[in-house]
């Protein structure tokens, strides 16, 4: 699938490359500078964007200057759209040709917005109540901080303040706390920075997908064995295929990410459990919703999705099956699932589609 992605992405970028070339070669500063020869123009014009691909590369990287560069293509093919249908409504051909401007302007709105969007991180609130509690309890959930993405360790310290203000009983880190790019340096701060938070009953830890990543430890310079450790070194507990009874009132139950082969179904991790105290389940992909629903689980949270990314494809998960939710709160049965849109990114430094941020639940007895 990542081989489909990284063409298609390429693709896309040469394909927009080449459109917007042809189309500045109607600028008349360029028609001048070329008197008038369509070759010569649209080859100032493939240099000029090139050259901008290159400086978003170095400012950003290679994959967030792709990004750059197809939002400016779709929001210029968009502007040449409008433009002809302008056109054909008024029957007047343009005298002066603006849709590249106008497109580059949107582009930039829509990317700051973006920007801020993935940088600026939000504490969304959710509430529910249960006669199995015999006590209240607040949970701030960490998600897909992917450390070094958009903030390093010592970034990673203001929200544990933030969160510690809060008063939790419990904090669950629902899996891609580091990246297959995150140094050593901030594996290891991000590790200490979730040992100064402070809670009643502990703070809970599942793998994701990008926690024991897809490269080696050599090419890491960390293994996840390292992070595992530095985690239990902090008092970080790191679940794996458990049930944790807690303060004999409810339990947090830890899933193995399903990329990891051979990892218990909701039924066999739930079965056995007192069915008279709540159960928090904590599974970093939302893939497995009705076996979990089925199996028993009061609350089920996750993270992964990033809550859609990107507007043009912050559905796509869910329409091919890949996900059973994108973003936010849904309840099936008596089991409510909560997808968190996560703390930061991965990669990309931009969320069009959602925001950032962690989550507090509070559980209130009845």
């Amino acid at each position: 699938m990542w081989y489909v992605i990284i063409v298609s992405v390429i693709a896309a970028y040469a394909a927009g490359l080449i459109y917007i070339s042809f189309r500045c070669a109607r600028f008349a500063f360029l028609r001048k500078l070329t008197r008038n020869r369509k070759a010569p123009a649209v080859l100032i014009a493939a240099v000029f964007f090139g050259l901008l691909t290159g400086l978003l590369t170095l400012l950003l990287n290679i994959v967030n200057a792709m990004i750059v560069m197809i939002h400016l293509y779709a929001f210029w093919l968009s502007g040449d759209l409008v433009s002809f249908a302008v056109s054909r409504i008024r029957h007047k051909k343009p005298v002066r040709y603006y849709a590249g401007a106008i497109a580059a302007g949107l582009c930039a709105v829509y990317l700051a917005y973006g920007w801020i969007s993935v940088h600026h991180v939000r504490q969304t609130e959710y509430s529910f109540q249960s006669s199995k509690l015999p006590e209240d309890v607040r949970i701030v959930q960490i998600s897909d901080s992917h450390i070094g993405a958009t903030f390093d360790a010592k970034g990673l310290l203001k929200y544990v303040e933030e969160i510690n203000a809060l008063e939790p009983d419990v904090v669950v880190v629902t899996g891609d706390f580091v990246d297959d790019d995150t140094s050593r340096e901030d594996m290891l701060g991000g590790c200490d920075a979730l040992g100064k938070l402070k809670t009643r009953y502990g703070v809970y830890f599942v793998w994701g997908n990008h926690d024991k990543g897809y490269y080696s430890g050599e090419r890491r310079g960390w293994t996840d064995k390292e992070l595992r450790d530095r985690l239990t070194e902090n008092n970080v507990r790191v679940t794996e295929d458990e049930a944790l009874l807690i303060n004999d009132a409810f339990y947090i139950v830890g899933r193995l990410d399903r990329s990891n082969g051979g990892r218990k179904t909701a039924n066999e991790l739930l079965s056995g459990l007192d069915g008279s105290k709540y159960t928090v389940l904590l599974d970093h992909q939302p893939s497995d919703f009705d076996a979990e629903a089925e199996a028993g689980a009061d609350l089920v949270l996750c993270g992964h999705t990033h809550g859609g990314q990107l507007i043009p494809v912050r559905y796509v998960g869910e329409w091919l099956g890949v996900v059973d939710l994108r973003y936010g709160h849904e309840k099936r049965g008596n089991t409510d699932f909560i997808v968190s849109s996560g703390i930061s990114n991965w990669a990309l430094r931009f969320k069009t589609g959602c925001f950032s941020e962690y989550v507090v639940i509070d559980l209130k007895a009845i």
